[in-house]
């Protein structure tokens, strides 16, 4: 289930921010780190709605985020993996870092590491976390894309059970 999409362009302008309404009942918002009240969901838009317009956003786009295959899942979404530029499967990162392939850094250490500044300190915001993510793949574009430009892939695969997201 998802409570809140935020999805920005390569700028970290925000294109979309909304509240899903839930389709099961709630049992903990979890307030404390996300903000999240019942009024803050109770006429936020059908989740199918929201698919939709994400599907709009992301169509024929390079989407960047940190685990894309568990957004793409929640939302019941795939996209071209060549289109994905995922920063939780980055192996530059992982190298540089001293950790093994398969090890998942939380975007939180990556982006204290990389970009030397703290995320989540006032609770989890969407639009931070998206920004994040952003700034990292920023900082190593023309690496990421160089690569892909050989015809290497310079990530990790996600998940064997989230090989549905991707086409």
């Amino acid at each position: 289930m998802v409570a809140r999409v935020t999805l920005t362009d390569y700028r970290g302008t925000v294109l979309l921010d909304t509240y899903v309404r839930p389709t099961q009942p709630v049992c903990d918002y979890r307030t404390a780190e996300t903000g999240l009240q019942p009024h803050h969901l109770a006429e936020a838009p059908v989740f199918t709605d929201v698919q939709r317009q994400v599907a709009s956003i992301i169509r024929d786009k390079i989407l960047v985020g940190y685990a894309l295959w568990e957004f793409l899942s929640v939302m019941g979404l795939s996209h071209p993996a060549i289109n994905t530029r995922d920063t939780a499967l980055f192996m530059s990162f992982r190298r540089t870092l001293g950790q093994k392939p398969s090890t998942m850094i939380p975007l939180e250490t990556l982006v204290k590491h990389f970009m030397g500044r703290e995320i989540g300190q006032n609770g989890d915001i969407p639009v931070e976390r998206a920004r994040a993510a952003l700034d990292l793949f920023r900082s190593c574009e023309q690496t990421w894309e160089g690569i892909i430009a050989t015809g290497a892939w310079p990530c990790a695969l996600p998940p064997d059970e989230y090989r549905r997201c991707f086409t």
